[in-house]
């Protein structure tokens, strides 16, 4: 059975601070308004309570924001393909996991210096990787097949990916064609619609446009996810001194007004529908507004957006472990695991992005892929924290083994030594001439020597054949893995 891990230990907010930036949000909400831009959006707010103002604005009063946040679910459900509920992801409250975002354009081969543009096939492998990456809990799809046409993307993105995991899978959806084409095809790998509304192993994600808008295409792509009752994640991106304020706390105050705003759209589509508050907030770079993804305070703003989150009762899609690196060096390191260890300490529950990116989120990694698998893992030990109780105090053993003893042949350390400590695959703990020995290898040929070995073993293929010839006449455009 999989262990569940609760993070909230680290609180970069005061309680008073949270209430400040709600109290801020609904000001926002009644004073400044919204721009909806989708006319049948607009209309439901303005059904639901909302004034008109000027063009597409709208404001809101507080009580509606209130009962419309009120009416979306605390936990949702994100379920793999075992039956056995191991791989499923409950989000909520301040459990915690970890997995992969997307989309990058770009992919990075191990040993390559250079990215190349991605292709259908690294969703199909990306896959593959993450099925077998012990503590990377979930598969979003992470990059886009450039070797697609538009319409081709959203279909044969969640097939590769479904084809290749029993993880959970989520991502991006772009046309309206695709979110149908999609949940059709996972009801068919369910056996049925309600066997996957009652086990989502689908997921996806639209967008809130900051500051504070919801546009006409993720508006409605927003409303139809819900109403097909499949979850959705609507994030908002603001980037402090860019689309929102220079300030972190300003920040926050959009962040949270548009993914809240995205929330309601889902709940006025479809009241009680899975529906996950978002953030993707980071900073701009002042000298040339480009998106950073490796920033310190990257993490601050998503490690507050889960106490956010927590305030509202609202499951909480987070952005950590990310890097501005353009290889998997040691910058890429140290800033992936500062952000994650910071947002899954605060108790971020689904954090995307956390494996397997660098350079600003453009390229994905095959050998941070593998690297991050470690760094998740050590993570989420910092997250168990240290179990207190009569065993682990161990004062019989203290008692037995008496003033200059030793541990090492003691029962109790052979019991308890694999679940006390993370054990790291990658991590070479040998002593320098073992090292030599074995080559001198550094971390980033241990994950290329790790990609490739996993990747010549067979491939497993999750769907039936029957279900995918079924797939193949039943679902336009789709490509065979």
């Amino acid at each position: 059975m999989k262990k569940i891990r609760e993070g909230g230990a680290y609180t970069p907010l005061s309680k008073s601070a949270v209430k400040r930036i709600h109290e801020t949000s609904l000001r926002v909400f009644e004073e400044v308004g919204i721009e909806v831009r989708l006319p049948e959006a607009r209309r439901l707010f303005l059904d639901a309570g909302a004034r008109e103002a000027e063009g597409p604005v709208i404001k809101i009063p507080a009580s509606l924001v209130e009962r419309l946040i009120g009416a979306a679910p605390s936990v949702v459900s994100l379920c793999g393909r075992d039956e056995s509920g191991d791989l499923d992801c409950h989000i909520g409250g301040c459990d915690v996991y970890l997995g992969t975002g997307g989309t990058a354009l770009n992919v990075l081969e191990p040993g390559a210096n250079r990215p190349r543009p991605s292709v259908l096939g690294d969703v199909a492998a990306m896959a593959r990787l993450v099925d077998r990456l012990e503590h990377v809990d979930f598969y979003m799809v992470n990059v886009y097949p450039n070797d697609l046409a538009a319409e081709e993307v959203d279909a044969n993105r969640f097939y590769a990916a479904l084809m290749h995991t029993r993880k959970h899978v989520m991502g991006g959806v772009y046309t309206f064609d695709g979110v149908e084409r999609v949940i059709r095809m996972a009801e068919l790998v369910a056996g049925g619609a309600e066997p996957l509304r009652k086990r989502p192993f689908i997921s996806m994600v639209t967008c809130v446009v900051s500051p504070l808008r919801l546009d006409m295409h993720y508006s409605g792509l927003t409303m139809e996810i819900a109403r097909r009752g499949i979850p959705v994640v609507v994030p908002s991106e603001p980037l402090s001194g860019a689309t929102a304020p220079i300030t972190l706390a300003g920040t926050l105050v959009i962040q949270n007004v548009d993914t809240l705003a995205g929330v309601m759209l889902a709940q006025l589509a479809n009241p009680g529908t899975p529906v996950i508050y978002g953030s993707v907030a980071s900073v701009a770079d002042l000298r040339d507004m480009k998106y950073l993804s490796g920033a310190v305070e990257m993490g601050l703003l998503n490690a507050a957006a889960a106490q956010m989150a927590q305030y509202y009762r609202l499951p909480y899609y987070a952005t950590a472990g990310m890097t501005d690196a353009k290889t998997p060096d040691a910058q890429a390191g140290y800033e992936s695991a500062v952000s994650a260890v910071m947002v899954a300490l605060a108790g971020g529950n689904f954090i995307h992005d956390a494996a397997g990116f660098i350079e600003f989120c453009l390229t994905a990694s095959y050998e941070k892929l593998v690297i991050d698998n470690d760094i998740i893992g050590m993570v989420m030990r910092a997250v168990e924290g240290i179990r207190v109780d009569d065993e682990s105090l161990a004062f019989d053993v203290i008692r037995d083994v008496g003033p200059g003893g030793n541990y090492v042949a003691q029962r109790h350390t052979r019991k308890l030594m694999r679940n006390e400590r993370f054990l790291p695959v990658l991590s070479d703990r040998s002593d320098r001439e073992q090292w030599e020995r074995g080559g001198s290898k550094k971390a980033r040929e241990r994950a290329a020597d790790r990609v490739r070995s996993l990747l010549a073993e067979k491939p497993q293929r999750y769907i039936a054949d029957d279900t995918a010839r079924r797939l193949m006449e039943e679902i336009p455009g789709l490509r065979s893995w």
